[in-house]
């Protein structure tokens, strides 16, 4: 039995989602896994796996921009992330002095690599979670995805292994281009990738859930958010002026681990500040129409339940990679 460390980004809900499927693979196994992070992604793992230990990390705290552009909101986190990713690595170090850990899985979290062996010349396995090995920038910006592709590849290359949560053959793949980049951007790193296809917490649910359980929901929409503020509201309130004045009953969950889980009723609509994976299943499943950003973890989601085609995928402003996952999603394998 080996002692795991699982780490997802705290940037949304998806780094915490995707991980959810790895964490039960590991028990399952009969590892022991101790859960690391900060805010409500880590919150997540919790409620997903209550009777696990978890370990606080070095706190993100990041917001979009209001506008249509992220620019100048990314360009002004960037020294954030830096000392981020000093303190996460600090945290870390701290961590393997009282723990024997065996393996650690970062989700994007770029300071948990081991620069050196720890007691007894004792060196975990560490593994870099990600679906973007090529970096998508807006218009104008383009020109600096090649550096900045590979300034990440100096990032994963101080891991044992990196995972992508994608099919290794692009033609049908969830991610494109993003996860299946021009191999002169991985240079040397491409020894370390492995693709192991896609990951969703409802994998499991969706093979245990019966015809009489989904017969309980009767949503026409279903809109589940997530991501990072002002963006996360703003499509909340543009769905409820959208629906508040129909005969159709809609669904929104906001994604908001730290709210009390209380249900607000207004007329035809139904919000709920979260909800267990089985109920939102069942009413994703039920419902006509789908709502959501198009982040890749809900796309892997909406993979697994097979509920693509009858989703609305809207990306948010002035972010490249869901702009590229909304029409890559639409057009794939036409």
């Amino acid at each position: 039995m080996s002692k795991y460390l699982v780490a997802p980004l705290n940037w949304g809900l998806g780094h915490a989602s995707r991980c959810v499927p790895l964490v039960r693979r590991l028990l399952e196994e009969g590892h022991e896994v101790i859960l690391g992070g900060d805010g409500e992604s880590l919150t997540l793992l919790r409620r997903h796996f209550p009777k696990l230990r978890y370990t606080y990390l070095a706190p993100l705290n990041l917001q979009y921009s209001a506008g249509k552009s992220q620019v100048w909101a990314m360009l002004k986190a960037l020294p954030k992330l830096v000392v981020w990713s000093m303190k996460d690595h600090l945290m870390l170090q701290a961590i393997l002095r009282e723990e024997h850990i065996d393996g650690i899985i970062s989700d994007n979290r770029f300071g948990l690599y081991i620069n050196q062996p720890t007691t007894n010349d004792h060196r975990p396995t560490t593994i870099y979670l990600t679906h973007q090995l090529s970096i998508m920038l807006p218009k104008g910006w383009r020109w600096f995805e090649p550096l900045v592709a590979r300034l990440h590849a100096r990032i994963y290359a101080r891991y044992n292994k990196v995972w992508v949560p994608d099919y290794e053959e692009k033609a049908i793949s969830l991610a494109g281009e993003l996860s299946h980049p021009q191999l002169s951007i991985l240079n040397s790193q491409f020894s370390i990738l492995n693709y192991i296809g896609p990951l969703s917490r409802f994998s499991i649910l969706d093979r245990q859930t019966t015809n009489d359980e989904l017969r309980t929901t009767n949503y026409d929409v279903v809109a589940v958010l997530s991501g990072l503020e002002p963006q996360r509201t703003a499509l909340e309130k543009e769905i409820i002026a959208r629906y508040q004045d129909t005969q159709e009953k809609v669904l929104i969950v906001q994604g908001l681990m730290h709210r009390p889980s209380t249900r607000i009723k207004r007329a035809n609509l139904t919000i709920v500040p979260t909800m267990g994976d089985a109920e939102l299943m069942a009413a994703m499943k039920g419902a006509k129409h789908i709502i959501a950003r198009s982040g890749y973890s809900t796309i892997m989601d909406l993979e697994a339940l097979g509920m693509i085609k009858k989703a609305e995928l809207i990306p948010t402003p002035g972010q490249p990679e869901q702009e590229y996952l909304a029409f890559w999603t639409q057009n794939r394998g036409s």
